[in-house]
């Protein structure tokens, strides 16, 4: 069965979370939210869509006292302080 997932648009987005649209684009995007784990660009396009099942997980992590890389694939590398 495929999990179904909720896209929100940067409006919607930062209405859930409490945060200003421009934040999310200046601050938050590529830097916490990432492309293709936080958000994708559908058929290539210029829009942005944010997918609320990974930000809402992500949002509840506790902060890391080490270094942590986010992968591609999901995974997280470990780095040094």
């Amino acid at each position: 069965m495929q999990k179904v997932m909720t896209y929100l648009t940067t409006e919607e987005l930062a209405v859930l979370i409490k945060y200003d649209c421009r934040t999310i684009r200046n601050k938050l995007k590529d830097r916490v939210l990432l492309e293709g784990i936080h958000y994708i660009k559908p058929f290539g396009g210029r829009k942005i869509l944010f997918i609320w099942e990974t930000i809402q997980r992500d949002m509840s992590i506790a902060p890391q006292k080490h270094l942590v890389i986010p992968m591609a694939n999901g995974g997280v590398a470990y780095g040094s302080n």
